[in-house]
């Protein structure tokens, strides 16, 4: 599949979204805003991986997909965890054994990185059944549902909304629509979407609500999504053009791999500015601040291991930047 730049750009606007949230003390400022922007931001990321992941590659290929997503996982997940029982987090372990090291790892994870264990999880399934099982789609994605909400209610090593949310990404693939034609982007949208945040005390992406709020927020921002061909010429002192905004936006999407992996690193350092910029009740300027750090700092890791050529035992690449 030909890269889609409006996914890069939804990923590029969606990443931003996540770092913002994990910085506690501007989340702590929003709480509304954090639940509105929780009920959409990883479902409209699970929904582009159901949407992008190729189950046409031969095993081999599909399999080499799954060990470049394992990898990091492993790797940051291991760093989380003991993190987490050094550190006085919200997650903290208060006794880390093998046992409880091996629950996080494997089955119950902490923090961010679940959603690289989710798209393992869900990939794996997605592969072998859509490929195994000589039924019509319906039946297979029946299927596949059934082996999720198993995972989920019995064993509790998923969350059944996320599969959802993933699943019907990769529905949408399999019919043929589109994914820029399901997700219509109009002013309607972004009222609906204005509507429904709203009249809605609790957003929660498990819900019916969540679900419309995920639809009418991915719709809405495609919607307000600058035109790439406008604003070439810049004068001196005025705001950057949309074309910019796109093209940043589309850049950030591309990198949004390295962003998530990275960024938890940067959140965390980002407490220690609280002190300085407290005076700003709204919390913005913190914002602005620590995202400029956050982004800037996790390309400059992807930067680096380009060049001393981790990106190839990390990623399964050999430039993890674009």
């Amino acid at each position: 599949m030909m890269r889609i730049k409006e996914l890069d750009y939804l990923k590029g606007v969606l990443i931003l979204l996540v770092i913002s949230f994990h910085l506690v003390w501007f989340e702590q400022l929003h709480p509304f805003a954090k639940q509105v922007v929780y009920s959409f931001h990883m479902p409209g990321f699970l929904l582009i991986s159901g949407y992008l992941m190729n189950v046409s590659k031969a095993p081999k290929d599909f399999l080499r997909t799954l060990l470049w997503i394992a990898v990091p996982y492993i790797v940051m997940e291991s760093g989380y965890i003991v993190m987490a029982s050094l550190l006085p987090i919200g997650e903290h372990i208060d006794r880390l054994t093998p046992m409880v090291f091996l629950d996080r790892l494997c089955l119950h994870p902490l923090g961010p990185y679940w959603y690289l264990h989710t798209l393992i999880l869900c990939g794996g399934l997605y592969y072998y059944i859509y490929n195994n099982v000589q039924r019509g789609p319906t039946t297979r994605f029946l299927l596949i549902g059934i082996a999720c909400y198993i995972l989920a209610r019995a064993f509790g090593i998923l969350s059944f909304s996320s599969a959802l949310y993933f699943l019907a990404g990769a529905a949408i693939r399999q019919s043929g629509i589109g994914f820029l034609t399901f997700f219509r982007p109009s002013h309607f949208s972004l009222l609906a979407f204005v509507l429904l945040v709203s009249f809605s005390d609790n957003p929660n992406q498990a819900s019916i609500g969540g679900v419309l709020i995920a639809y009418t927020a991915i719709s809405s921002l495609l919607y307000a999504a600058p035109s790439p061909d406008e604003g070439k010429k810049r004068r001196m002192g005025s705001l950057p053009p949309r074309g910019e905004v796109w093209r940043g936006a589309v850049f950030l999407g591309r990198n949004s791999l390295p962003l998530y992996i990275f960024s938890p690193i940067f959140t965390f350092l980002c407490k220690q500015l609280v002190p300085f910029l407290q005076f700003d009740k709204t919390g913005l300027l913190f914002l602005l601040v620590s995202l400029i750090f956050c982004v800037s700092g996790c390309l400059l890791i992807a930067w680096l291991m380009d060049i001393i050529g981790i990106s190839r035992f990390f990623f399964g690449r050999k430039a993890l930047s674009i």
